[in-house]
């Protein structure tokens, strides 16, 4: 029972520090950044630290299979993730990228069920999911927002949540043969990999403003978001499983509506209140064991 209590608190400690990112992420983009620039840094710092914490050592030689799982992982959790996700919080609105990214266990659901069709999906998380998204509508729009198309941003930002769900599903084949620090380590560095190609074809407006606010919000996402978060979570899916770790997911626009009211005093409306109630309620339903039918 103690070690669920440390699973969960682990994986509900991602969920706040990745709602509060967006914020972060923001100020670095207003601040002359790019999506691949913000990524970069906060990898590399996170692979520093991961070189620092479990640096690599001689040991029985990776099998390429492996490595390429690797590579996919830092592909899906990596470059490919955030770069879909920042340039879709460029070109369409933040509600509309909050509440795509948050379909993640739902297709999580469907990619692990296309990838085992002998994987069983409990009654419990599919109505718990349901229950959470309705949540996450209400609490992204706030009772106020109205939502507006763009098919390029929404179609990046949808792509973001099915990587995503790819990345959970690789991780926890890994799992079974790999140290959560190899795995984390390897997915810093493949991401880091596969994000260079991006700088030989991005073109620089003009160069960024550095500054206190530039550096600090630089080190929470290297340090907390990446390093700290990225251990934790891929501890999480090795316990919890794919699916039920990305459940927690519909969390993270709850955590950006109270960081968003604390930092940018946005008003919490009576409709984001029973968003989060139903958010709150659904993933309760999602990891109750008892079956509800």
């Amino acid at each position: 029972m103690k070690n669920n209590r440390g699973i969960y608190a682990m994986t509900l400690f991602c969920v706040i520090i990745w709602g509060t990112t967006f914020v972060s992420t923001k100020v670095l983009i207003n601040n002359g950044l790019s999506p691949a620039e913000i990524f970069f840094m906060r990898f590399f710092m996170a692979y520093i630290g991961m070189l620092f914490i479990a640096p690599p050592r001689r040991a029985a030689k990776i099998p390429v299979r492996d490595e390429l799982l690797f590579f996919v992982a830092g592909l899906t959790g990596g470059s490919l993730y955030f770069l879909a996700e920042n340039t879709a919080l460029q070109l369409t609105q933040t509600s509309n990228v909050a509440l795509l990214v948050s379909t993640t266990p739902v297709l999580t659901a469907l990619v692990i069920r296309l990838a085992d069709k002998k994987a069983k999906i409990s009654r419990n998380l599919i109505v718990g999911s349901c229950i959470a998204l309705v949540g996450v509508a209400f609490v992204v729009f706030n009772g106020q927002a109205v939502l507006k198309l763009s098919p390029m941003g929404d179609f990046l930002a949808i792509s973001a949540s099915l990587l995503w769900a790819f990345y959970g599903l690789t991780i926890k084949k890994l799992n079974n043969r790999y140290s959560t620090f190899i795995i984390t380590r390897k997915v810093f560095f493949y991401g880091l990999l596969t994000i260079l190609p991006v700088f030989l074809i991005e073109r620089r407006p003009q160069p960024p403003v550095i500054n206190a606010e530039v550096v600090f919000n630089l080190l929470y996402l290297g340090i907390a978001a990446s390093l700290i978060c990225y251990l934790l979570w891929n501890k999480t899916v090795e316990q919890l499983g794919a699916l039920r770790a990305s459940n927690f997911i519909y969390l993270v626009p709850l955590t950006s509506l109270i960081t968003a009211s604390i930092v940018l005093h946005e008003t919490i409306t009576p409709v984001a209140l029973l968003g989060a109630a139903f958010i709150l309620l659904g993933v309760y339903l999602s990891e109750r064991k008892k079956s509800l039918f």
